[in-house]
């Protein structure tokens, strides 16, 4: 059931916005708005080549997405200050506009089917589901193009569609509450740092090491941590959404397995070579290479999947951490709370021995929490962490 839609734009197009509602392209031309623009300009005339079963323009559409998080947003997001972007939440009747169409997947691309609303809404809220809901997209088997997906409404969207403006932190909102104000109908102003690939949460531990609630797979960190046996299967929890994301580390992994490389106690670092960002972000392509060059430290948190994590086995490894993240070129590290999700090891006790060595070291390091547990605050103060 679709709860609502969504339009990402910039923060300086909301009075437009406010007063005349989302255009489309050729209409913004036609009334001669003044606009920042977000989408790259051969994104846009890319677009106008694309016709509808009308047989119209792209450009005669405003466009509006099922999942706001999708690669056109990380590539949004990679050049321009999250604060200076907003998601509008819009209402989902705009879909009984005469004439609207929906687009499995990117509008713009030649393999996206462009179908009528009632066919539209019977793949999204059928095979489409779970990849419109999914935390990520890959080229390879089309969820990069599909997560896309989006409503197109000829001409206009009315203000009064617009139900909520979504923001990444709370400062931005003393930016638009005026505006809203104006409006005849209310409108809710939602901090949602998570829909902007931001953490929802984090905490300082010591200048270097912070705790993260929040996604470890878009961390701008150089070095990802995935938990791992030392059997090479990847069947649940982290490792296996790693497995899926990054086949070429999973192959990696099992190798390492086969001959006897990673054992308990020695961690074993996966340099990739492929870019992230080329991964995540909608092309054309014109980022900074923030996550260039990802890597992987596989830690083995037990030897069999079956077995509930090793604490000891744990402290070793970390301790080869400590010992070895220079040498091998480590200059910034992601960690989940090793063992505190299907290992069965408790925060309260895993907390304090990560933090014991990672405080340790002279690089920016984040621990990311377990979202299979509920920490209580009194477990994520410096003190508690510390040990002080």
């Amino acid at each position: 059931m679709i709860k609502s839609l969504f339009y990402i734009t910039h923060i300086n197009n909301l009075p437009s916005i406010l007063q005349h509602g989302i255009l489309s392209h050729q209409q913004v031309i036609a009334r001669n708005l003044s606009f920042t623009p977000v989408y790259n300009a051969e994104i846009v005339a890319h677009r106008q080549q694309r016709l509808t079963p009308d047989g119209k323009s792209l450009w005669e559409y405003a466009n509006v997405y099922f999942q706001p998080r999708n690669p056109m947003l990380y590539k949004v997001l990679s050049e321009i200050n999250k604060n200076d972007v907003v998601i509008l939440g819009i209402k989902p009747q705009i879909l009984d506009t005469e004439g609207a169409f929906i687009a499995l997947g990117n509008a713009a691309h030649l393999l996206t089917p462009l179908v009528d609303v009632k066919t539209g809404l019977q793949a999204v809220n059928g095979e489409y589901w779970n990849i419109l809901n999914s935390d990520w997209w890959k080229t390879e088997d089309g969820t990069k193009r599909k997560i896309m997906a989006e409503c197109l409404i000829p001409n206009v969207i009315p203000p009064a569609a617009i139900h909520s403006v979504y923001i990444a932190s709370a400062s931005v909102s003393e930016r638009i509450r005026p505006l809203l104000s104006q409006l005849p109908h209310s409108v809710e102003v939602v901090v949602e740092p998570h829909m902007f690939f931001q953490p929802r949460r984090h905490g300082a531990i010591t200048d270097k090491l912070s705790w993260v609630d929040g996604d470890m797979f878009f961390s701008q960190m150089q070095t990802l941590t995935v938990s791992v046996n030392t059997v090479g299967v990847m069947g649940k929890g982290l490792a296996s959404r790693a497995k899926y994301q990054f086949p070429d580390m999973y192959v990696g992994y099992q190798d390492v397995c086969r001959n006897k490389t990673l054992v308990i106690g020695k961690p074993y670092l996966y340099k990739r070579e492929a870019s992230l960002d080329e991964d995540l972000a909608d092309e054309p392509l014109s980022l900074p290479n923030l996550n260039a060059n990802k890597w992987f430290l596989l830690f083995p948190t037990k030897k069999h999947w079956k077995e509930r994590s090793d604490p000891e086995g744990i402290e070793k490894g970390l301790q080869w951490l400590l010992e070895n993240y220079k040498a091998e070129g480590i200059q910034s590290l992601a960690m989940p709370a090793l063992g505190c999700g299907l290992g069965g090891l408790d925060w309260k006790d895993m907390g304090p021995l990560m933090c014991k060595y990672l405080s340790q070291m002279e690089i920016r390091t984040a621990i990311y929490l377990p979202q299979e547990q509920r920490i209580p605050p009194e477990f994520l103060t410096r003190a508690f962490l510390l040990g002080r």
